[in-house]
């Protein structure tokens, strides 16, 4: 398996976890696991947001990872 694959894997896996922590922040009755949940969701974003951006950067780099 190449980086770019790892990486666009590891990208869908941490979307997943992004969805399900906002599902449970939906869910959650208590305001402080609402919270908490929605803290989770920030985090994810900005991990998901860097892991995009290294991606870019690997692709202009390295034109054969591009597509895969």
């Amino acid at each position: 398996m190449t980086v770019g694959s790892q990486l666009k894997q590891t990208l869908a896996s941490l979307r997943g976890a992004r969805g399900t922590m906002r599902a449970y922040a939906n869910q959650a009755r208590d305001e402080e696991a609402r919270n908490a949940y929605g803290e989770g969701v920030e985090e994810l974003n900005a991990v998901i947001g860097d892991l995009e951006e290294r991606l870019k950067a690997l692709e202009t780099a390295e034109p054969q990872y591009r597509g895969l």
